[in-house]
Parts: structure tokens; sequence; C-alpha cells
């Protein structure tokens, strides 16, 4: 997912580049039947992402689970059980091997990655769960690209940020970050060098509102939790125009939210961790698929310090002692699983379903009713010939589409000079997101048709009028490209859902139950919902385990809210749901929908289906 980072970019854009500076080239191609023109890019070098504060201090984390953290002798070494081989539970795994533990994760589905998964079609083509960017930004995901010695995995982009015009169909304009200058000056100046999005006036504006964030740092961001985007905006004078320029595209690229449902400290959280990084911006795409080219190496990692990695494994329940503590987990299978830790790493909406009777009434556990995971869908959508693209991420700026790319161009594996592979957000996808329509009950054709509607203004030269798509019917006979295969990839709930109030309720990695630790994205930590947030959140339940088996005093539980603790109260315990069914969509991920898969989330999920009013 891109999480958090691609909307800051959206929102103001602009971080110092890197020397030297390549400009963008342009050339004529002659694509099959494609465009004549079209924007050639080629992969910069990696930019010094390791001098900044944040990089410092995680590398520091990291260095410490084999120093300070690291279990030295029998007694101190812990077996520890992780549910769940997202990158959240492969992170904890990792870092719990470098200190010396013996971690093994159990993984319900036959693939790695949870949110990041990616699996091959019967043609051999690789399909995403979510079209994913890497951000320089993200210190904890660059530290591990450095300690798995990846890095080359990663294909830089040039440092600008691309919008398409609303207002003029098929045209775009950029957000350039002038190589050279310092963080934060390079912001302002990429806002004022722009010309098509705000004048002077509206940009002007923009600016006094957000000085708060500055001056009184987290306790102002905190406070802005109740708020939505667009609250925010109107509370402090901001142009209404800014939430149709900026706002939509930051909003949907955050969270797959509009501005009135998103809360306005996810933005404000963004801006502060990226406001003070030259190259904190500059995005890069992974050369190939994420089972192969990220989660593979991790797992050898792991397994390569004595720790495993199972994939199949489901559980089916997690067994207690009469204190609360876990006594053994139970997979599907009929096999015990007994440990010294327990780590877990499902989705928020996978753990509600898992929680033992014996937990229910015990407020840490209860705020997690008021968490819930994002609808979202991502799709493959093939051509039959070469659309003019960049070799970058695009912001659509469209009521239907967040962000997209050509990933025929801007990723080696999947590189095709013939023909695009368009790869794009469709968000927001439910009323939870400020949407009309719950887009997930929809059938694949309707999704593709509205779809092709949208792409036939990004490319109103090039898409086809195709009697197959009627939202293309009013295309001219300029436009020849026509849709050769497409996937429709289904995420009922996603990342969690950063509407206003939510953020207090995420709950701390350490948890009142004496062997259980919580890691996830929807955790409490710095980079909310994204691959960054995964990372960190396992990272941090790694050391919370480290430091229980040293016997070194743990930070206090996250506070509770009072009205979570009177509702714990009087809740009524009763025995967990537990996980129904097989597949992603069963354990929190992605998937193209079979029948059968649909008619499972009617049963376990069935608001997915209700018409919005």
């Amino acid at each position: 997912m891109l999480g958090f980072t691609a909307a800051f970019i959206c929102s103001v854009a602009s971080v110092a580049g890197f020397a030297p500076h390549t400009p963008v080239v342009s050339r004529s191609a002659s694509y099959h039947g494609g465009s004549k023109n079209a924007f050639v890019m080629r992969d910069y070098p990696k930019p010094n992402v390791e001098d900044t504060e944040n990089y410092r201090m995680y590398q520091q984390l990291s260095r410490s689970f084999s120093t300070t953290l690291k279990a030295e002798d029998t007694a101190q070494k812990k077996k520890v059980a992780i549910i769940g081989g997202g990158l959240s539970g492969l992170a904890c795994a990792k870092y719990l091997a470098d200190a010396g533990h013996e971690p093994t994760v159990y993984e319900a589905r036959d693939v790695l990655g949870g949110k990041v998964s990616a699996w091959q079609d019967e043609d051999g083509d690789w399909i995403e769960t979510g079209l994913h960017i890497f951000f320089g930004a993200y210190p904890n995901m660059m530290n591990l690209f450095d300690e798995l010695n990846i890095h080359d995995r990663l294909q830089w982009k040039v440092h600008k940020m691309i919008f398409a015009m609303q207002e003029l169909p098929g045209e775009f304009t950029t957000f350039d970050f002038i190589p050279g200058i310092p963080a934060p000056f390079n912001f302002a100046l990429a806002i004022l060098l722009n010309q098509k999005m705000l004048t002077l006036q509206e940009k002007l504006q923009t600016a006094p509102p957000l000085l708060p964030m500055l001056v009184r740092g987290q306790d102002f961001i905190d406070e802005q939790d109740e708020l939505s985007v667009l609250d925010f905006m109107r509370e402090y004078g901001m142009p209404e125009r800014i939430n149709t320029e900026v706002f939509i595209s930051m909003a949907k690229a955050l969270d797959f939210i509009d501005p009135d449902k998103l809360s306005m400290t996810v933005v404000l959280t963004a801006m502060n961790r990226f406001l003070n990084e030259d190259n904190g911006l500059q995005m890069a795409f992974l050369d190939g698929n994420q089972p192969d080219r990220l989660c593979a190496p991790m797992v050898q990692h792991i397994e390569a310090r004595g720790g495993k990695v199972l994939l199949n494994s489901p559980i089916q329940e997690i067994v207690t002692n009469d204190d609360g503590s876990i006594e053994h987990l139970k997979l599907r299978s009929g096999e015990i699983v007994e440990a010294d830790e327990y780590v877990s790493a499902m989705p928020v909406d996978i753990v509600k379903r898992m929680v033992p009777e014996k937990w229910q009434t015990m407020p840490y556990f209860r705020q997690f009713d008021e968490l819930e995971g994002i609808p979202v869908i991502n799709l493959h959508l093939w051509f039959d010939r070469k659309l003019s693209s960049v070799d970058h991420l695009c912001f659509s700026r469209s009521p239907l589409l967040s962000v997209y790319a050509d990933m025929s161009t801007t990723c080696k594996e999947y590189h095709d000079d013939k023909a695009s592979m368009l790869e794009l957000v469709f968000a927001p996808c439910s009323p939870l997101a400020g949407g009309n329509v719950n887009w997930i009950s929809k059938s694949d054709e309707e999704i593709i048709d509205a779809t092709m509607g949208e792409l036939a203004r990004l490319f109103p030269t090039e898409i086809a009028a195709d009697p197959t798509w009627p939202a293309t019917a009013n295309q001219g006979p300029q436009g020849q490209a026509k849709l050769r295969k497409y996937a429709v990839v289904k995420v009922p709930r996603s990342v969690y859902a950063a509407i206003p109030g939510r953020n207090k309720y995420r709950p701390s990695q350490n948890t009142p139950i004496p062997n259980l630790t919580m890691a996830g994205d929807w955790t409490s930590q710095k980079f909310l919902g994204s691959m960054e947030g995964a990372v960190l959140g396992g990272k941090l339940a790694a050391e919370v385990v480290c430091k229980k088996a040293l016997g070194i005093e743990l930070d206090p539980i996250k506070e509770i809210q009072s009205n979570i603790v009177e509702a714990a109260t009087k809740h009524v315990p009763k025995a967990p749901l537990g996980v129904k069914g097989n597949g992603a969509i069963a354990f929190g991920g992605g998937a193209t929908l079979s029948k059968n898969a649909e008619k499972l989330l009617r049963e376990v999920d069935p608001t997915q289906f209700v018409e919005a009013a």
C-alpha cells in the first residue's frame, strides 16, 4: 500500500533531489499502434536516505538486536510463535532471529506478504494485492533493505510528482524537486514553481494553518484527530479549491479515503515525518514481484539464523490458561503449538475474530472494536498496445481512482516495450471511505467499465471506443488501445480506516497478557498504515519480546480511553467467532473473487454488500 507517504507528496510535494540531476528525456516511439510521444525516464541513483535523524535512530534499534538486546545464554533464548506472515510478522521474526531467539512464523495462506502478497495467474502474469511504492522517508524499510543487502532491487525514479489535470483531459502537471535545496525550503519552492494547480494567493493561504504543527509538534497533531481533513481546512480558513486540487488526491493516497472522512492527524503526521528530509518523498518501485524480491530474502535471513517460516498453517484457536496467559495455539490441522512467547501479526479485523473469552472484558482488547480495515480494489489492465506513459507514479485526481503506474515501464520484471500494463488503485470503495457505492459488491465487469471511463479521460486520444465497455462509447476514432485482459483484486479489509477519532484506539505492542505481544501496521507507531508502519510494528514487537527475555522494564501500555474502560465492564464474553473458510479473503488479504469467496464474504462481512444510502 502507498500509505501516508503518497498523501503527503500530493499535499505539498516538495523535497530536495539528489545530485547529479538528470532531466526527463522525451523521445518519439513507434509502439505497436500506440502513442507517438511518450515520456521516457531512466532509473536514478539511490538517494542519500541514511543522513537523517530517523534513519539513524532506527538503525540503532536494528543494531541493538545483535548487541544490547541479544540473548546470550540458553535461559534468555525464547521460542516465539508469530501468527501471520505479512511484512510485520516477517520483520518481527527477522529481528528476533538477529537477537538469538527461535521465531516460527505461522502463515495461513500459501503465499507470504499479507497486503503486499502477489501470485501468478494462468498466463504466468503476476497479480499484486496493491500498488506499492517505497519512499526515501521509510527509515525502517531502508534499514531493512540495507541489512538484507537488497538495495539494488529498488528502482528509484526522478524526484518529482506527476498529477493528471482533472479539468484538462490528457494533460499532466508536476511538482519538481530542485536538487541541492535543503528541506524544508524545497517544500515551498516546489509549490511555488507549479503554476497550474493553485494560484499564488491560494498557496499563501495554505501555509498558516500548518504552522502550529511546526511550533507545537505532536501535541497539536494529536489534537486534530477528531477533525476530518475537510473540517480542518474549513476551520482554519483554507480555500475550498485546495480540496479539489490537492486534498482529494492526498487523502485517497494516504488511506483510500476522501477528505471528508480522513482524520487530519494522519495528514499532519505524514507531513511531520517527511518535512525535514531532503529525499524523503523520492519514490522507488521494487524491480519485481514482492514474494520473490522482498519476502524471500527475509525468509532466508530468518532461516539462516535458526528460525522457521511455515505456509498453509492457519490458527484455529488461541487457548488460554486460567490466568489468561496463552497455553498454546491450536492449528486447524490439529497440531498444538507451544512457545515461550506469542506474537499476533494478524490484521485487526482477523484479531477481533480470534480474541479468547478470557480477554474480552479487558479494555486493551475492547478498543479493537473501534478499528476496522478500509475496503480497496487494486486493478491490473493489460492493453493491446503501448500507451503514453511515464516511468513514475501518477496521481489521477479522479473521483474513482487514486494512483496508477504503467508497470510495463516502471518495473524491470514487468517490462514490455510493445504493450502497457496499468496497475491502478480504485478508491474510495465504500461509504466508510466517503464513496457513494459499495464497489466490493459490484461485478468485475462493472468496476472495469467505470475504470475504462476514467481512463478515457486520462488518455482521451488513445483509449478506443470499445462496445465491451460502454463507458468508452464517446471516444473518437483516434483512440485505438483496447483492453486485452484484466484482473480485479478486492481487499475488503485493507489498512485500518483512519477516520476521525481512531488514532487513540491503536494499541501498544505491549499487552496485558504476559506472553502476548502485538504487531501490525495498525498498532501504535509513527508511520500509520503502510509498509513502513508494518515493518516498524513488527520491529517494535520484537523489541518488547527481547526486553522481556532479558528482564528489562517495558514501557507502560498505551493509555486506554475511559469510554473503552466503561464498555469493557459491560461486555458479555462469548466464544470467539474464529476465521471461516480458506483463502486470502478469509485471512484479511486480497483476491480475485471466485463465487465461493464472494459467498463467504457475504456471510462474514455483509456490510460490504449493503447499498449506500
